[in-house]
């Protein structure tokens, strides 16, 4: 395993975050943006960012709630519904207005880009939860350095709202796939239809599905969430669509 605490810097700061390279071989391997969902970065993240690595590609796991807190992001054990917990999601979600996240995301990727281990002109970018829409922003926001855009379980990808990610698809030149819980308040059926007709009228490489699980089904501890199953499908899907765009 090769993992390596940086610094990053960010649109308007500096992000803490870790590098992971593959566990063998030599570079250079391209480049992923790997963003985390609304608990930021902990054990069971670090753990997916390595195995995506190895895979061959170099992964950056930023904190993208720089603005907010340095690493831990949370220091007490979260529980859904719990007012402490909601709480500190609340701030976490407000640290990172949706016109932060394309400048954010493009700052990752040019970071990520002037490694030394790092090869071609573009990065990935993937995104889980709320960052899934962060990964579809950066896309937009730097279409020079974006060659794919995954994300899973990703809310607000399409809403009636001047800003909502699908708009930005005329601007888009990376590849896109969104992988979508058959149960999700922040990204329900009829979103999701209206995200997969943007996405076929776009004239851009776009891909939609949906899977048979739960909001989060993607990360392992999420006691009740987590499928096994789906979430070693999402795994090799975003694996495929990463080294189609990135080689």
């Amino acid at each position: 395993m090769s993992e390596t605490r940086v610094e990053v810097r960010a649109a308007d700061g500096t992000a803490e975050g870790f590098l992971f390279t593959p566990s063998s071989g030599s570079g250079p391997w391209p480049g992923v943006a790997y963003l985390t969902d609304i608990m930021g970065i902990r054990p069971a993240y670090n753990k997916m960012a390595q195995r995506l690595a190895d895979e061959g590609f170099v992964v950056l796991l930023p904190n993208i709630f720089h603005r907010a807190t340095r690493l831990p992001v949370l220091d007490f054990v979260p529980q859904m519904g719990d007012e402490r917990t909601m709480k500190r999601m609340g701030e976490l979600r407000n640290a990172l207005p949706n016109d932060r996240m394309g400048p954010d995301g493009a700052a990752y990727a040019e970071w990520l880009l002037k490694q030394p281990n790092v090869k071609g002109g573009k990065a990935g970018v993937v995104g889980y939860c709320f960052s899934g829409q962060m990964s579809v922003r950066t896309a937009g926001a730097a279409p020079e350095k974006i060659a794919a855009a995954v994300s899973f379980h990703g809310g607000g990808l399409y809403t009636d709202q001047p800003d909502s990610p699908h708009r930005l698809l005329p601007k888009i030149t990376a590849s896109i796939y969104a992988g979508h819980a058959t149960n999700d308040r922040s990204m329900p059926a009829e979103a999701i239809a209206k995200f997969e007709a943007a996405l076929k009228d776009w004239r851009g490489k776009g891909e939609s599905e949906t899977y048979d699980a739960l909001h989060g089904w993607c990360v392992p501890g999420r006691e009740g969430i987590y499928k096994e199953a789906e979430a070693e499908r999402a795994f090799h899907k975003m694996v495929g669509v990463l080294k189609a765009a990135l080689g």
